[in-house]
C-alpha cells in the first residue's frame, strides 16, 4: 500500500509541497517450520492477509535460527527441490525479522506492521517486541532520515497484557475459532488434548486460562492442555485424565504449524513421546497432525489483530 504524503522542498521561488508516496508493508513473523507439508498453515495465513489488505506488500519472517539455517541449506539441494517443487522462493530465502525489516527499509518501506503468529506473550513474542520497539525508537537529527516513520507489532493469538485489548476477550475469540476441533473430538466420543509448545523461562499459566475458556464454551467435551516445555507437563495431563477416568483422546498441536513437535514429540514412537506415554497408561490416542494455521478462523484473528494495531497507530492499510 502506498499513501501519498506531503513534504516541503526548496524550489526556485522558495518552499513548495512535494508529493511523496509512502510505502507500507506487513511482516508476518512466526517461529517457522522445516516441514514442507506444514508450510500450508503459514502460507494460508499469508494469503488471508493479502486478501484483506490488497496492494500491501506481505513478507514472511522466521524467528527460529535453526529453521532458517535448514532452509538455507536446501536452496542448493537439487534432490530436495525436485521432490518439493511447490516451495515458495520466499521460504527458501526466509530471513529473520530484523533482516526482513532491513530489506524492506532499504526498498523504501517506511511504515511497517509486524504481525506475530506466536500463540501467547512468551519468549519468542517478547524478543520480537524488543526488536520492533528498538527500531521504532530510533531518532535522527533530521527526522527525514529516520529508518522508519512507524513500525508496530500486532498482538499474538491469545492476546497480551494491557487494558486496550483485554486478553480474556482474545481467549474467547480463539476458543470460538477452535469449534471444529471440539466437534471432531465429540464425534470420536473422546476428550480433546492440545499440545502447546510452552516456555522454559516464563510463566505458561495462559494455557490453563485458555483451557478454562474452552471448557466453559464447550461443557460437553473434556479439554486438557499440556506443554512440551514448562507447565503443565504431559505427566500432569495424564494424571488428570486418569483421575477423570478418560480412556480415549484426540490430540492436536496447539501450534500454528504441525511440524517437528507434532510429528515426533506428540505422535512419534519414541519412549518419551506423548503417544507412547498415553498408550502406556491405557489411553487410546488419536493424533491429528494439523496446525492451527490450517483453520481459516485463526487466520481471520490475525487479520483483525493487524487492523487493530494499524488503527491504533493511524496506519491506513
Amino acid at each position: 500500500m502506498r499513501i501519498r504524503r506531503g513534504a516541503y522542498v526548496r524550489g526556485k521561488s522558495g518552499f513548495m509541497m512535494e508529493n511523496k508516496e509512502e510505502k507500507i508493508a506487513i511482516v508476518l513473523a512466526q517461529f517457522g517450520t522445516s516441514y514442507p507439508a506444514a508450510l500450508g498453515a503459514l502460507t494460508g495465513i499469508q494469503r488471508q492477509i493479502a486478501a484483506a489488505f490488497p496492494g500491501v506488500k506481505i513478507r514472511i519472517a522466521f524467528t527460529s535460527d535453526i529453521i532458517r539455517k535448514i532452509w538455507r541449506g536446501r536452496r542448493d539441494d537439487a534432490g530436495f527441490l525436485k521432490e518439493n517443487r511447490d516451495i515458495p522462493d520466499e521460504i527458501l530465502d526466509v530471513k529473520a525479522p530484523l533482516a526482513t525489516l532491513a530489506d524492506l527499509q532499504d526498498k523504501g518501506f517506511k511504515t511497517i506492521v509486524v504481525q506475530s503468529t506466536h500463540i501467547f506473550e512468551g519468549e519468542e513474542y517478547l524478543d520480537l517486541k524488543s526488536c520492533v520497539d528498538g527500531l521504532d525508537s530510533i531518532n535522527t537529527i533530521n527526522p527525514r532520515h529516520k529508518p522508519f516513520r512507524k513500525i508496530v507489532l500486532g498482538r499474538p493469538l491469545l492476546g497480551k497484557k494491557g487494558k486496550e485489548y483485554p486478553y480474556h476477550h482474545d481467549l474467547r475469540v480463539a476458543a470460538e475459532a477452535l469449534r471444529p476441533d471440539l466437534d471432531m473430538a465429540k464425534e470420536h466420543h473422546a476428550a480433546l488434548v492440545y499440545m502447546g509448545h510452552g516456555n522454559a523461562y516464563l510463566s505458561t499459566g495462559i494455557y490453563m486460562e485458555f483451557q478454562e475458556s474452552l471448557r466453559k464454551m464447550y461443557p460437553d467435551t473434556p479439554v486438557y492442555i499440556g506443554c512440551v516445555e514448562g507447565f503443565p507437563s504431559v505427566e500432569r495431563v495424564v494424571t488428570k485424565l486418569l483421575r477423570d477416568k478418560i480412556r480415549k483422546v484426540v490430540v492436536k498441536p496447539l501450534m500454528i504449524v504441525a511440524g517437528e513437535h507434532a510429528r515426533n514429540d506428540m505422535a512419534g514412537d519414541e519412549e518419551d513421546s506423548w503417544k507412547t506415554i498415553f498408550q502406556a497408561n491405557g489411553i487410546t490416542f488419536i493424533p491429528v497432525s494439523r496446525g492451527l494455521g490450517e483453520n481459516p478462523a485463526i487466520g481471520r484473528i490475525f487479520v483483525q489483530h493487524i487492523k487493530d494495531v494499524a488503527r491504533d497507530n493511524r496506519i491506513e492499510l
